[in-house]
């Protein structure tokens, strides 16, 4: 998916309509709900995962993207809040390091969870209404299932599956977007978010990592505001 293309061909054909049209953006005491897809980019710094691995053994973790909903309500004209809704990410899990090339190491399932103010700039009746947004993320990780390659680099010659468990966190979650109005109702949004995400994950070897995934959040949406 070609992220940078698609934000300016949505900017552009919505920036174009919202200004042929004069529409009314989200103000005070309304909902706007908005679907589209969303892509989830890990910015992975690894730790190693400990003895007797080999030294410097890091891991990678590869993107995904998947169907979100967007639902927001009015405080005021200008502050709102919102939260996602939406479908797992599944993550392939990769080496790197010492033990890159080495194949998939295994996938693992991701939900992150997330509640957000923002703050809408500008009045309700511009077309072009940039925003600026802060929260709470909940990241959550379900179905990790490791490899054989994960097996013959954690406990090699034991014949026994190495399993693997990563911890759910709190964290938070820095947001900018901005919202095209096409009519009173219809609208197109694009947003970036990016979430502080440090984690450990513990094998059933007894080995562990540590995990910087600090990723990023690429959405764009059409909504209708009620």
């Amino acid at each position: 998916m070609n992220v940078s293309k698609n934000v300016v061909k949505m900017l552009v054909a919505a920036g174009a309509l919202a200004a042929a049209t004069g529409a009314m953006a989200q103000s005070k005491g309304q909902f706007a709900m908005s679907v589209g897809v969303n892509q989830l980019v890990p910015k992975v710094e690894s730790g190693a995962i400990s003895a007797p691995a080999l030294p410097n053994s890091l891991g990678d973790v590869g993107k995904d993207t998947q169907p979100v909903l967007l639902v927001n309500y009015g405080l005021t004209d200008n502050i709102s809040v919102e939260t996602a809704l939406g479908t797992p990410y599944k993550h392939k899990l990769y080496g790197a390091g010492a033990i890159q090339g080495t194949g998939q190491l295994g996938t693992v399932k991701a939900l992150p969870a997330i509640a957000l103010v923002q703050y809408r700039f500008f009045t309700p009746d511009t077309p072009f209404r940039p925003y600026i947004g802060l929260g709470v993320t909940r990241a959550m990780f379900m179905k990790e299932t490791g490899s054989f390659a994960m097996t013959a680099l954690t406990n090699p010659g034991a014949g026994v599956p190495t399993t693997f468990s990563i911890d759910n966190k709190w964290t938070y979650t820095g947001q900018l977007g901005v919202q095209m109005n096409v009519d009173q109702h219809w609208y197109a949004n694009v947003a970036f978010l990016k979430t502080r995400l440090r984690t450990d994950v513990h094998f059933s070897t007894g080995q562990y990592q540590h995990m910087k995934l600090d990723p990023n959040a690429y959405i764009l949406t059409v909504g209708y505001k009620f």
